[in-house]
């Protein structure tokens, strides 16, 4: 996926007013996201986003243990200045659902194994009940 395409579905998803807070939520994510994930998987999901986003997946945000949907929001919003967690919620859901869609279904699905329950929502891919 080019740079534009992905910033472009981000803004579009995040209703944000300018490329630059698009890019400032895809960096956090991508950077706290890549601290959570490992292996083969992040590096094929590196593989499928833009450069520089590929490079912040590859180089997170060191994590002591696994964030829990909810720690993995409060974190996010406590990277993102002026951020409160509802925006940061928002944030997470554009950045990670246009990630999803990059990743495709199957590597969205391994992804998704290695992460705590409930990042299937964060990701815009709810599970089976």
């Amino acid at each position: 996926m080019s740079w534009t395409a992905f910033l472009d579905a981000v803004m579009e998803r995040g209703s944000y007013r300018s490329p630059h807070e698009a890019e400032r939520a895809a960096r956090t994510v991508l950077a706290l996201l890549g601290a959570h994930v490992v292996g083969e998987e992040r590096s094929e999901l590196a593989a499928k986003l833009p450069d520089t986003f590929a490079l912040i997946l590859l180089n997170p945000l060191q994590a002591a243990e696994p964030l829990s949907p909810e720690r993995f929001v409060r974190a996010t919003a406590a990277w993102i200045d002026g951020a409160t967690e509802q925006t940061a919620l928002w944030d997470v859901g554009a950045v990670l659902s246009v990630t999803a869609d990059a990743a495709g279904d199957d590597l969205t699905r391994r992804l998704l194994l290695q992460l705590p329950p409930g990042y299937d929502l964060l990701f815009g891919h709810p599970g089976p009940t």
